[in-house]
């Protein structure tokens, strides 16, 4: 009888301990928004992908969690010289691609010449042209690739020449724009290079499956420098462009963050719940007309609608959430107060509206506007449509499409009245005023003035410093007062569904990006 007790407990202490070493696998569910239109660095242009490639690759520098700055990625660290306009960067000799490839230097040189080729029609190409030597006349055609000052110095030694000392580069480099990509399998894929089967990544994450409108997963990378300290096994991101029942599915406990987008007419009950996540964000949401339409072309026409908004009664009594009215394309920052634009003026806007031919609103077009399907942007329209038709006489259709569409109408230029926000991509104010240069990539409205085209340029020529600030400031009073060249409504807050007490590594910023490389289960 001994002897069977002492092979039982043998056989049970021998189970516990098979136990103990199994490592539960964390997953973190994440509402994504809508469906990512890329997954491409180079091609994304919006938060949903970008979300989604915080954790597939990394650049140079990545996001600091807490603060969204910029922090060693690729790079563990770098020198600056020539004035402030040379870096040159040292790069991790463990990094690597999921497939075991080595990254050097000319990786990162062969990947930011591939976002600058023409042939990739990469929207944010005109971002690394306002920074980097050469990148602008390359990206335009004036110039062939050797024209872009970047170079690889040895393996593991990249450097890269500034058109200025510009003073936000470090904020800007984690972004997408500037990523590194696997060149050696793009060559070998092609625009398939993407799908799971295919995709090689130098993240904390690797692509597992992605099933459109259904679900992306990406899985912890065995080879990234950094794995032991990643401490999520896998990511669930799931599109939906219905805030209902995203919110649902939250509350259900099917999903760990809801990313943005509550609906409106439960946020009064959001804002009591313990895992509701709230601060002011570095965005703006504006209305963008198409210069290249009439009546949309004649800037009274222009001033008049924007000036016929109520923002204040939009905000206070529609979105609720804490947003800010504003007549302001550029969010106030450190050192930076915008200059004021056209505010609400019925009087005024009824007599521009005359001026340009339509009084009371009289023949004016059947005009649109156009927004990603949203609950919240739906009502947003339909309060300034109701604006525009009692106040100035105007009848203005609504009309919805998903996030993709709209993406490509813009770029087609189809389309009179767009919804748009602007996330900062770095904490500056010219993150929001480059996008609206000429040959800007996103500048869908293509408004057009040389001078802002000029100001902009010497900014980004300039040392950080109030005489910078004060050209910004020009440039700004040019586009939003001067030629009404879009109509901003208000500014963005983060508004997250997270429960803090069950995961760490998730911090408020006033960026709203959250590596999750740094997530965990507390």
């Amino acid at each position: 009888m001994k002897k069977i007790f002492l092979i039982m407990s043998v056989l049970l202490i021998f189970l516990m301990g098979c136990g103990q070493g199994k490592k539960e696998t964390t997953v973190f569910t994440v509402l994504n928004g809508a469906e990512p239109p890329t997954l491409d660095p180079a091609l994304s242009e919006d938060n949903v992908s970008h979300n989604i490639l915080l954790g597939l690759f990394e650049g140079l520098l990545v996001y600091n969690p807490q603060t969204n700055n910029g922090a060693p990625g690729v790079a563990e660290s770098w020198t600056v010289s020539n004035e402030g306009k040379t870096y040159t960067f040292t790069l991790r000799t463990n990094a690597k691609w999921s497939d075991g490839t080595p990254i050097t230097a000319k990786t990162v040189v062969d990947s930011w010449l591939r976002t600058l080729n023409p042939e990739t029609a990469s929207p944010y190409a005109w971002m690394m042209g306002m920074v980097v030597q050469g990148a602008n006349e390359y990206n335009s055609g004036e110039a062939g690739a050797d024209a872009v000052q970047i170079k690889a110095i040895d393996d593991h030694t990249f450097q890269m020449d500034m058109v200025g000392p510009i003073p936000y580069v470090e904020s800007m480099l984690p972004h997408t724009i500037f990523g590194i990509v696997p060149v050696h399998t793009i060559e070998k894929f092609g625009d398939k290079w993407t799908l799971p089967e295919n995709m090689v990544c130098n993240g904390p994450f690797v692509l597992k499956e992605w099933e459109p409108q259904d679900h992306v997963t990406v899985v912890k990378s065995k080879t990234y420098w950094d794995a032991e300290n990643v401490k999520l096994d896998e990511i669930v991101y799931i599109p939906s462009d219905d805030n209902n029942t995203r919110l649902n599915m939250y509350k259900n406990g099917e999903a760990d963050w809801m990313f943005q987008g509550m609906p409106l007419d439960q946020i009064d009950v959001l804002k009591q719940r313990p895992d509701y996540q709230v601060i002011p964000q570095l965005a703006t949401y504006f209305y963008e007309f198409n210069h290249t339409k009439p009546p949309f072309n004649d800037v009274r026409i222009r001033q008049a609608l924007s000036m016929a908004i109520d923002r204040q009664t939009l905000v206070d009594k529609v979105t609720r959430g804490g947003q800010i009215a504003t007549n302001e394309v550029t969010p106030p920052m450190p050192g930076y107060v915008p200059p004021e634009g056209n505010g609400y003026n019925l009087e005024k806007a009824k007599e521009l509206l005359a001026q340009a031919g339509y009084p009371d609103g009289k023949g004016f077009p059947d005009s649109t506007i156009l927004y990603n399907t949203s609950e919240a942007h739906k009502i947003i329209a339909e309060f300034i449509q109701q604006q525009w038709e009692q106040k100035l006489g105007i009848s203005i259709s609504i009309e919805n499409a998903e996030w993709k569409t709209v993406l490509a109408r813009g770029k087609e230029q189809d389309f009179n009245i767009l919804r748009m926000g602007w996330i900062g991509d770095y904490q500056d104010p010219n993150t929001f005023l480059e996008l609206f240069q000429t040959d800007a990539g996103q500048n869908y409205g293509k408004y057009s003035n040389p001078e802002f085209d000029a100001l902009i340029r010497q900014a980004a020529t300039m040392p950080g410093g109030t005489e910078r600030f004060n050209v910004l400031k020009k440039a700004e009073q040019i586009l939003i007062a001067q030629d009404q060249g879009i109509a901003p409504v208000y500014y963005y807050v983060n508004q997250d569904l997270i429960d803090l007490t069950k995961w760490g590594g998730w911090y408020t910023t006033i960026m709203g990006w959250h590596p999750p490389k740094y997530i965990y289960k507390k």
